[in-house]
């Protein structure tokens, strides 16, 4: 029997309910006009009960690959075959066929980490992190963290349960801490990173007092709507460095892209311009 041919238009999609919202189609159309390749990507909102039978004959659909957002990212674990990263993190956000095996990663740790390399240059001389969250999100940004070498990373979190079993999964560098003791780690804190939706549209304020943090510290927010949190208003009006949710939402496409197309693209000033005036037009 011979081999069925290669469709003459490679596609991904991006897996969600709802999914309509996603500037994920527009990143990656824009590079494939840079890179002057032949290909597409779609979105597909499947609901939680069609979404094994999606995944399952993906390249029936039509895909080469995908990406996968809630509330879907545990599910698409258990139906695939996921690399250490996405079983650390507990979550797949990008999958792609070997031969004929339907493979995942997440990709939302370099996600983060990429986006901090760009952002604040010599970030990670510090050791010490202090981590809001400890939602699906908090994960990825732990494992890049210890990747990194932090030696002791403060996760707070408003059930200090939740942030205690992530310090059984990742080890004794995570340090659970109540939310009421947030003021008294921000001190010692090189980072500080939010993984929560407070300060996200439509979501009460992060409510926080950086006065106490270094000169030197650097703060990231994962929130990307609106482009500028009040979290981040505050850092930079401190003179802090920061790292915003826009450039991991861009830096987190970059592997997915290069597993489906062949081609490594890069996150370019003009690229991060034409989301921001998408996300302004629509928010």
């Amino acid at each position: 029997m011979s081999e069925r041919p290669e469709p003459a238009r490679r596609a991904a999609c991006l897996i969600g309910w709802p999914a309509a919202h996603s500037r994920s189609p527009l990143i990656h159309h824009y590079w494939l006009r840079q890179l002057g390749l032949e290909g597409g990507y779609a979105i597909e909102s499947v609901p939680p009960e069609g979404f094994a039978e999606f995944v399952l004959h993906l390249k029936t659909h039509g895909y080469i690959g995908a990406n996968v957002t809630i509330p879907h990212k545990e599910r698409a674990l258990q139906l695939t075959e996921p690399d250490a990263r996405a079983r650390a993190v507990g979550a797949a956000n990008t999958l792609y066929y070997d031969g004929d095996v339907l493979r995942s990663t997440n990709t939302d740790v370099e996600g983060f980490i990429d986006n901090l390399d760009a952002s604040a240059p010599g970030w990670d001389k510090t050791r010490h992190a202090l981590v809001l969250g400890a939602g699906g999100s908090s994960r990825a940004v732990l494992f890049g963290l210890l990747e990194r070498g932090f030696t002791r990373i403060a996760l707070a979190n408003r059930s200090i349960e939740r942030a205690q079993s992530l310090r059984d999964l990742f080890g004794e560098r995570v340090v659970p801490i109540a939310w009421s003791d947030v003021a008294a780690a921000l001190p010692g804190a090189g980072l500080v990173v939010n993984t929560t939706s407070l300060g996200m549209k439509g979501q009460p304020p992060l409510d926080i007092d950086l006065s106490p943090l270094a000169a030197d510290a650097v703060v990231a927010d994962l929130v990307y709507v609106p482009l500028e949190t009040g979290l981040l208003k505050a850092a930079r009006a401190r003179g802090l460095r920061t790292a915003d949710g826009l450039g991991m939402l861009l830096h987190q496409a970059v592997r997915g892209f290069d597993l489906w197309f062949g081609a490594r693209p890069h996150v370019t000033a003009e690229l991060r311009a034409l989301i921001e005036d998408d996300l302004l037009a629509h928010t």
